[in-house]
């Protein structure tokens, strides 16, 4: 507790597939820990499109953290990410320079018409339960009641999901 404010544990996941992509998920990364110093990230990993399918490969990992600020606040930063970055606004599915999104906020349950969380697919997806759950297992969906790693278990979705490289060597590359 922080002022009396409680640490809530935060997730996120990363992706691109435009550009230089181990770069922009490297300064991703590095300006969320600007606000989250504690963050940890997964493997990066080679992902296939999910949606549009006619388009290149992704990177993406998953971060975890705790926090004890408002979500407003994170979805400010990953609104200047996006910027700093050029992410240029795209149909659903398609290409990115960056994709910062908020998986999960502790146990909250936020829908508003910026910011849904825990994310609504996030279940559905193996690029985002893999790289979650080899860092964060036992992290509890608070709509499923079910782990990161039971959820990446029972996930239908059998897109590839490639190891890429370690987050130590993005971030010293």
């Amino acid at each position: 507790m922080v002022d009396g404010i409680s640490r809530m544990d935060i997730a996120f996941s990363i992706g691109a597939n435009l550009g230089n992509r181990h770069v922009a998920l490297a300064h991703a990364i590095k300006r969320l820990t600007d606000l989250i110093p504690d963050l940890r990230c997964s493997s990066v990993y080679e992902t296939e499109p999910v949606g549009y399918t006619d388009q290149p490969t992704f990177l993406n990992c998953a971060c975890i953290g705790s926090t004890v600020l408002p979500v407003d606040d994170i979805y400010a930063l990953i609104q200047d990410i996006h910027n700093e970055l050029s992410r240029k606004s795209r149909p659903r599915w398609h290409e990115r320079e960056i994709d910062v999104d908020i998986l999960i906020y502790g146990s909250q349950i936020i829908d508003t018409e910026t910011i849904v969380i825990p994310h609504p697919r996030m279940h559905q997806r193996a690029f985002v339960l893999k790289p979650l759950s080899e860092i964060a297992p036992s992290m509890m969906h608070p709509i499923f009641n079910s782990s990161m790693l039971h959820l990446f278990e029972q996930c239908e979705d059998k897109a590839a999901v490639e190891f890429n490289c370690t987050a130590e060597q993005l971030l010293h590359e």
